[in-house]
């Protein structure tokens, strides 16, 4: 069994999977064509399939038929593919260019559905190697809408009879990392993720007389230049935070001075201190700058994701089985965390397990500085679905090879 030839000789379907995917993308939690385009991928295949109820969630079971497979306490893990869109417009010349004016797949979940699609394809056809069940966890909302949590409670752990063994999930980056290069670390490998939203509230009026108003724009100014001096004066450079604004709304013309300013920022951070630190400081700084103008203010700190931490030996696991498969020049140790957020982390709270990078930017291409995931000038290379497929389906293989024979 050659899991990679088999992988490579799909290229073409992965890649036409993922160019329908990308072509028509949707956002959020309710995804209904692109869970009807995985269905009927998963048609003819012998896996028992869940729908979600809360979201257009797809889950599917494939039991193994290898000989030593235990006859009770199935061992089991779960491979997770997210599946939503960003709010992006497309600015990528592709012959699978969005057809969806404002919608774009710029974080490369589409290529992660062909991979997974792909994954289930190939252990159905080898359903005899496998010595135990694999999970398939098609997962909408990544994007913000926590679809991992959705899924985790409506029993996608649990799908296989009992909780899983081990998860993983492999994400595609359109730069830092060179083409069909795998990335991995042991333990926190992506930061928290929360948002701040704030709405300042003054009194509106004629701008050529700024002093009978209250004006709330130069009030939230102020306050996003705050917010940022306050992360390098009160938390520590090596538990370190990204604070960035990147929405702010007021006024209609020149010389109208508006009653109201609404501004968002992320939040990251890669401690829970400093998570709970920064959920006191950020209000409190806010209100006070409010109190001192003389305006209002609406400040909510709203919790998103946890932290990412892979297990050790789940993620040491994975690299050993990437390098194998591809060998050492192709796999690249992380020296740090990475400051994206991932609701996989939701999983990883429950079982053990690893989130893997892949790089798909283009061949030739400069990590340093081709576009990163989310821009609308992100470009992921359908060259690597066959690389990411093969060690989504090696990993399923080989753990649960070990896990069937402790």
């Amino acid at each position: 069994m050659d899991l990679l030839d088999d992988a490579n000789a799909m290229g073409p379907d992965l890649a036409r999977l993922r160019a329908e995917v990308h072509r028509d993308p949707e956002v959020g939690l309710s995804l209904p064509r692109t869970q009807n385009r995985i269905l009927s991928a998963l048609e003819s295949l012998p896996v028992d399939v869940t729908l979600g109820e809360s979201s257009t969630s797809v889950t599917a079971v494939l039991e193994g038929t290898a000989p030593g497979t235990p006859e009770s306490d199935v061992p089991s893990v779960l491979l997770r593919a997210d599946m939503d869109a960003l709010p992006v417009e497309e600015a990528v010349d592709v012959p699978y260019r969005s057809e969806r004016p404002g919608v774009m797949h710029a974080c490369g979940h589409d290529m992660h559905v062909a991979m997974l699609v792909g994954a289930a394809q190939l252990l159905s056809a080898h359903r005899d190697h496998l010595k135990g069940n694999v999970v398939f966890m098609f997962q909408p909302g990544e994007e913000g809408w926590d679809g991992a949590q959705h899924m985790v409670d409506e029993g996608v752990l649990t799908a296989a009879g009992r909780q899983v063994d081990a998860a993983y999930a492999l994400h595609v980056f359109s730069s830092l990392t060179q083409h069909g290069v795998f990335s991995h670390k042991g333990g926190l490998v992506l930061s928290a993720s929360d948002e701040l939203h704030v709405t300042v509230r003054g009194v509106g009026g004629h701008g050529s007389m700024p002093h009978r108003c209250k004006d709330p724009i130069t009030v939230a100014a102020e306050m996003v230049q705050a917010l940022n001096t306050m992360v390098t004066k009160r938390f520590d450079s090596f538990d370190p935070v990204v604070l960035n604004v990147g929405l702010f709304q007021a006024g209609t013309k020149a010389n109208v001075i508006p009653d109201t300013v609404h501004f968002e920022a992320t939040v990251r951070c890669y401690s829970p201190e400093t998570r709970e630190l920064l959920r006191k400081l950020t209000v409190q700084l806010l209100e006070g700058i409010a109190h001192a103008y003389g305006v209002d203010v609406d400040a909510e700190y709203v919790d998103q994701y946890p932290v990412t931490v892979n297990d050790e030996a789940e993620a040491a696991f994975a690299a050993s089985t990437a390098t194998e498969l591809f060998g050492e020049s192709r796999n690249l140790h992380l020296p740090r965390p990475l400051n994206g957020s991932e609701d996989f982390s939701r999983v990883l709270s429950k079982v053990p397990g690893a989130f893997i990078g892949l790089g798909a930017m283009p061949p030739g291409a400069d990590p340093r500085t081709a576009p990163y995931n989310h821009s609308a000038h992100a470009t992921f290379d359908s060259s690597v679905l066959p690389a990411g497929t093969a060690l989504n389906a090696e990993i399923a293989v080989r753990r649960l090879d070990q896990l069937a024979s402790k």
